[in-house]
């Protein structure tokens, strides 16, 4: 009994380690089996994908901006509310412009008035040079009569002149004959005054023509500049009242009534409603194989389970770090490469799925392009 007993015991003492032997080969092939899986798996999926989660959603963004400065005389929307085309947003304080619109209004008054008085002034001007070139025609003719006049007392003071010499005629005939000379002379002496005079009078009146006829045009250009003063005041009284540009819906509205507001201010946002897609910005080590067109899975953080079918739509013309405000410049001597990543615009192809609208702008997404 005691020769089987220790059989027994050997006998189960040698089955023990085996059994562990066997198991720990079981585990191991697994894990190989396993882990050589997993690897090729990984590796056959990488020929085919390029993946990053390096990516968001973005979507377009119209900053509200004032183009007059003033102070807010009404808010009429609230934070992330929904807006449309047109709706009223806010309304700035017009009474400044209503005022710099009335100026401008008597200004134009005043300047269309000023060109009635120089056209007026101008026709006056106009009608002096008839009247005084009239004058010239009238004044010529009679120093023509006047120069026969005095050719004709020439001629007779020259003859009675040899008759008095004679005695033929009496002194007082010949005195009466050189006293008509002396008149007819006078009188042409004084009709050459009155041509130079009226010469020079008609010179005037055209200069002062001229300056009238500038009147007129400096006066036109006046209208001009108080019509668009005008327009101007209209146009800036219609900035007061600031509506959204499109649909959609608006950031934090951190705006109140009374705050003082400058032109070219951005007040808050509008997120608009047409669509939106995903930048994705990918290794330059991965962008080789990625091409237009190529189709997409897109997963959302905030929708796990759900999976976004898209497609690469475009290329960044640069890698963001150029796009940034203060690119690196390598040509400084600290040179350290850096792998950079080329921002890809991809767009949603399944116009059908209705969490496409509920996706919002910032929001985190993993990217698995298929390559094939």
């Amino acid at each position: 009994m005691s020769t089987q007993h220790q059989e027994s015991a050997a006998h189960h003492g040698n089955s023990g380690p085996q059994k562990r032997n066997k198991t720990f080969i079981f585990v191991l092939a697994a894990l190989v089996i396993a882990g050589g899986w997993f690897g090729i798996s990984k590796y056959v999926h990488g020929k085919h994908h390029e993946e990053t989660d390096d990516a968001q959603v973005e979507a377009h963004i119209s900053p509200i901006i004032p183009r007059i400065s003033g102070y807010v005389k009404e808010v009429r929307v609230k934070d992330n509310q929904v807006v449309k085309k047109g709706d009223t947003l806010l309304i700035i304080d017009d009474r400044d412009i209503q005022i710099r619109l009335a100026q401008a209004e008597a200004a134009l008054a005043t300047a269309q008035s000023n060109l009635v008085q120089a056209k007026a002034l101008s026709g006056a001007a106009n009608a002096n040079i008839g009247t005084s070139r009239a004058a010239l025609p009238t004044i010529d003719a009679q120093m023509e009569t006047a120069k026969i006049n005095v050719w004709r007392t020439t001629q007779d003071y020259n003859r009675y002149s040899n008759l008095i010499k004679d005695h033929s005629i009496t002194q007082q005939q010949f005195e009466q004959a050189q006293a008509a000379k002396e008149t007819a002379e006078r009188q042409l002496q004084v009709l050459e005054q009155q041509r130079a005079q009226a010469a020079v009078q008609t010179h005037a009146v055209a200069s002062q023509s001229n300056a009238t006829a500038a009147q007129v045009g400096i006066a036109e250009a006046a209208i001009k500049q108080r019509q668009v003063d005008v327009e101007e005041a209209k146009l800036n009284l219609t900035y007061t009242v600031i509506t959204a540009q499109e649909d959609g819906m608006l950031s934090k509205v951190n705006i109140q009534a009374g705050q003082f507001l400058n032109a070219g201010q951005q007040l808050f946002s509008l997120v608009l409603d047409q669509h939106t897609w995903i930048v994705a910005n990918f290794k330059e080590t991965q962008v080789d194989r990625i091409r237009e067109g190529q189709k997409v899975i897109v997963h959302v953080d905030a929708f796990p389970e759900h999976d976004f079918e898209a497609k690469v739509s475009s290329f960044s013309p640069a890698t963001g770090a150029k796009f940034a405000l203060l690119p690196p410049d390598n040509s400084s001597g600290n040179f350290v490469k850096v792998v950079q990543r080329l921002p890809i615009r991809i767009d949603f192809s399944n116009a059908q799925d209705s969490l496409v609208t509920s996706l919002k702008a910032g929001m985190n997404v993993f990217v698995d392009v298929h390559l094939d």
